[in-house]
């Protein structure tokens, strides 16, 4: 799902006014390995149609791995850099009821499930004593929110018999916004959007993303949804907007934390979080419009 576009975030090109960036060696002007950037963003994709023009349930099981994955990595960041010791056991499990138990209950089951999280975390840190209690416990249930909660509308998203179109339309308009971003932040980034969060993303990669966007989600709500133009207009721009908020979020938690890139698990890309922050927001968006413009 991950384009050759790092969501505008901390390592997008914003191209320094006087157009001295340049590239050195395998490194774009954006600050990172493009040629292995592009290998991993064809293979997770690869990966993510198949399922779906296979067995598309299968779907689920990606998403259920790459939470895992992103939950361990925000975890270790947490405790390395802060010393916050997330309640990792029930957030796995947790996490994991919260996505696999979508299939069939629905939004009841990921919810449900959440509660149950969270009484988890509250009892696993007991025994560590008061000392970071209130700390730990918060850290815990913002990373079952973040992660599996927000990953959970991704997961309900193919359960409709019309759900391969349904995660397509979300899935183009994410690669759209992140590819018109890329290419408008690395051209033409002349003016910072957010200097004190993310000081190279830039109006004009915004832009970009808001455009491309636009045009993906008219096309894949009309074709693939047979919905309204006008729906799709406005789902595009509310997932860019989700995307671009997220990818914010996720750069002042960071700095925060003081950190760069949550991981390295993915070539070219940092860690997986690095990838689904505004993946995860988008998801929620995308559920709620689709939900509400293309009824089951």
């Amino acid at each position: 799902m991950t384009t050759v576009s790092d969501h505008q975030g901390e390592r997008e090109s914003a191209a320094e006014p006087d157009g001295s960036a340049e590239l050195s060696g395998k490194t774009s002007r954006a600050g990172r390995n493009l040629p292995a950037a592009i290998a991993v963003g064809v293979a997770l994709g690869a990966a993510i149609l198949g399922s779906l023009f296979t067995v598309r349930y299968l779907f689920l099981g990606i998403i259920a791995a790459a939470i895992v994955v992103g939950t361990v990595e925000l975890a270790a960041a947490f405790r390395r850099a802060a010393g916050i010791r997330v309640s990792l056991v029930p957030v796995l499990v947790g996490g994991q009821a919260m996505i696999w138990l979508t299939w069939p209950f629905g939004q009841q089951g990921a919810v449900t499930a959440f509660v149950v999280t969270v009484i988890g975390c509250l009892l696993w840190r007991l025994p560590s004593g008061a000392d970071g209690y209130l700390r730990d416990v918060s850290a815990s249930v913002f990373a079952a929110a973040y992660l599996p909660l927000f990953a959970s509308f991704a997961a309900m998203l193919v359960l409709p018999e019309d759900g391969v179109g349904r995660v397509l339309s979300f899935m183009i308009v994410v690669v759209a916004c992140d590819t018109g971003g890329y290419v408008a932040g690395v051209l033409r980034g002349r003016h910072p959007m957010a200097p004190k969060i993310s000081p190279k993303k830039t109006w004009e990669g915004f832009a970009g993303s808001l455009s491309a966007g636009v045009i993906g989600g008219a096309l894949s709500v009309t074709l693939l949804l047979d919905g309204h133009v006008w729906e799709g207009i406005l789902f595009g721009a509310a997932v860019v907007l989700s995307a671009t908020l997220g990818d914010l979020m996720e750069s002042l938690l960071k700095r925060d934390l003081g950190i760069k890139d949550m991981g390295n698990t993915l070539p070219g890309h940092g860690g997986l979080m690095d990838r689904l922050d505004s993946l995860l927001p988008s998801a929620v968006v995308s559920w709620l419009l689709l939900s509400a413009f293309v009824p089951v």
